[in-house]
């Protein structure tokens, strides 16, 4: 229905996007920045210092806070469970930081399997009404989601935008807890052994 504004002056205005579940995390990324030893050193910061441990600390607890978020106004109890168990996962980081975050980085994120919604045959690979479990957003549904798919056994898919700051800092999948880091390094190394195989056979 109109409101009298628009009655008056003959203009109709157009419906408000749907509010989406997920928050602003610069605070998370800007501390990151600084704490990550993945990161190059921006000209402000010691190249050389080493973070500290409250910081290290902090870019949990930042992460702690969006999962609490979330959590408070979780469409299902399940939702709301799992985001509670990350929240309590975090705990332990709070409480005794370790010396180094132990996440993955950026390069890694920005080569996961991606999962388009625009691409037909993507496309089929999702689900009607499969969301991702930390925003409980159907992947059809959101107009900018990037769904991504991670290389754990689950092969458990999350939208880029919500699983990346617990990639960053935790380096396991959400849903497993299997370590997406050293799978990294196994299959860096693998393809290492290869170049070197064939490098013997024309020496």
């Amino acid at each position: 229905m109109a409101s009298q504004y628009e009655v008056e002056h003959n203009v109709r205005f157009a419906p408000s996007a749907p509010s989406t579940r997920r928050i602003n995390m610069a605070s998370f990324f800007s501390l990151l920045d600084r704490v990550s030893s993945s990161g190059t050193a921006t000209p402000h910061n010691n190249p050389n210092a080493t973070p500290t441990l409250p910081d290290v600390a902090n870019v949990f607890r930042l992460l702690q806070d969006q999962m609490q978020t979330l959590a408070a106004t979780a469409p299902t109890d399940d939702n709301r469970s799992f985001l509670m168990e990350l929240v309590s996962a975090l705990d332990e980081d709070i409480h005794d930081p370790p010396s180094q975050l132990e996440g993955v980085s950026q390069e890694f994120l920005d080569a996961l399997d991606r999962v388009s919604r625009l691409d037909r045959v993507s496309r089929s690979r999702l689900g009607r009404g499969e969301d991702c479990a930390i925003c409980k957003i159907p992947y059809l549904e959101d107009q900018y989601c990037l769904v991504v798919e991670l290389p754990c056994k689950g092969r458990h898919r999350f939208d880029l935008e919500c699983v990346g700051p617990w990639l960053r800092s935790k380096g396991t999948c959400p849903m497993c807890r299997e370590e997406m880091g050293k799978k990294k390094v196994v299959a860096a190394a693998q393809e290492d052994d290869g170049e070197d195989d064939m490098d013997m056979m024309y020496a």
